[in-house]
């Protein structure tokens, strides 16, 4: 199978199992013009798949720089009124959205990085009504990503041919070259539904974790639910947030994270890079951050508003999982996240709490679950990785053990 061939399957598994797009239904998409050939097969599958109207949202990484090297200041302080009246109408339509990441893990480097966090702050708080009913999956929604130059230049430098191994190293990890990808991923989301199933039949009160540079416990509220892969909106419909995904994740309770975590993966975050960080955590806050590359960013991200010094996800993922054992870094949250063992700065998921897709965003804090205007995934697990889960009577299992499952 050529490469052409294999874009049009993922194009078709994105469009049929990202977001299970339904006849009528509205997609909106937002794409880099660099990949523009794949993204022109995502619209093409899913008006095959009878989607009523398809929308291409388009950006350019020299547009998006230029603005932030010479607008000026009080510019990234203003969001458009129509691109919030944008969110909120595919809401009100129940339209599905595809966000086709390719961006250079580099694009913002150097940009003052008061600019970055004002950007990002506005941004999320105009847009939270939107990112609430993400989190509460009220509508599809699916991440996936598309091999831009640039970024593959940083990912496999030196060498002649970055685009076709980018490409090469996203397809498998999503499984394109399998007989059957669709079913492929009905089977994946099964697997990853039983070590789930497992974890909330345990019930774990406290997680332990244990590795060099990182001695951290983090509570889970009696109401959490484990999650992984597939996600179902209000109307009763399947979708895969991410592809590719190897977790399965959960909500931590807000204020009961302690001790000390060392990332073990670059971050790649506003443009930038944020490199072996460390953060602690008191009740929950982390009280202090230190990083050998990027900290000012990783800083300016902690300041974002009051939840950002707090966690949204604990995730697990093995160390032995297809795109570890590509050995690839991606600096591409979706990939290396998965990739690794990871938590989440920022805002909880409701759909991590049981009965928590009816709640208000108050009753939500009351039960523990962090609200902020961001949520950021950074990776910290390892070879070298041991996490006890502790049950009710203060009683230690083992879940992880030299970076596996030990279950």
């Amino acid at each position: 199978m050529n490469l052409d061939q294999r874009l049009d399957k993922y194009a078709e598994l994105a469009v049929k199992v990202g977001v299970n797009i339904q006849k009528d239904q509205i997609l909106y998409i937002s794409s880099s013009i660099e990949v523009a050939p794949f993204t022109r097969k995502v619209v093409r599958k899913a008006y095959e798949a009878g989607a009523r109207h398809v929308y291409v949202d388009w950006s350019d990484e020299d547009v998006t720089r230029a603005k932030f090297e010479l607008a000026p200041e009080d510019a990234f302080s203003e969001v458009p009124e129509w691109l919030v009246a944008n969110r909120e109408y595919l809401i009100e339509k129940g339209g599905a959205i595809i966000s086709i990441v390719s961006q250079s893990p580099d694009a913002l480097k150097g940009i003052e990085g008061k600019r970055i966090a004002d950007y990002q702050k506005a941004t999320g708080t105009a847009l939270n009504k939107f990112r609430q009913a993400m989190q509460a999956d009220k509508f599809s929604w699916s991440v996936i990503a598309a091999a831009g130059q640039k970024w593959a230049d940083k990912v496999f430098p030196d060498t002649d041919n970055s685009v076709e191994l980018l490409w090469d190293a996203i397809l498998k990890a999503v499984r394109v070259d399998s007989e059957d990808p669709v079913q492929t991923w009905k089977e994946h989301d099964h697997t990853l539904r039983a070590k789930a199933d497992y974890l909330n039949e345990k019930k774990y009160k406290v997680l332990h974790y244990r590795a060099p540079g990182t001695d951290l416990t983090i509570q889970l509220s009696d109401k959490h639910d484990w999650c992984g892969a597939g996600s179902i909106n209000a109307k009763g419909h399947s979708f895969m947030a991410n592809m590719p995904t190897e977790e399965v994740f959960t909500v931590p309770l807000k204020d009961g994270v302690n001790g000390t975590v060392s990332s073990t993966k670059p971050l790649s975050y506003g443009g930038n890079v944020i490199d072996r960080f460390s953060l602690t955590f008191e009740n929950g806050k982390a009280v202090s951050a230190k990083a050998e590359v990027g900290e000012d960013v990783l800083l300016s991200l902690l300041d974002t508003d009051e939840g950002s010094r707090y966690l949204g996800e604990v995730a697990l993922v093995p160390h032995r999982s297809p795109i570890s054992d590509t050995n690839v870094l991606f600096y591409n949250t979706l990939f290396d996240e998965n990739a690794s063992n990871h938590l989440a700065i920022g805002s909880g998921y409701a759909f991590c709490l049981k009965g928590g897709k009816e709640m208000s965003q108050q009753e939500l804090i009351e039960n523990g679950v962090n609200n902020s205007i961001t949520h950021v995934d950074f990776m910290i697990g390892s070879a070298e990785m041991d996490i006890d889960g502790e049950l009710a009577d203060g009683t230690l299992e083992p879940i992880f053990r030299g970076g596996n499952w030990a279950f």
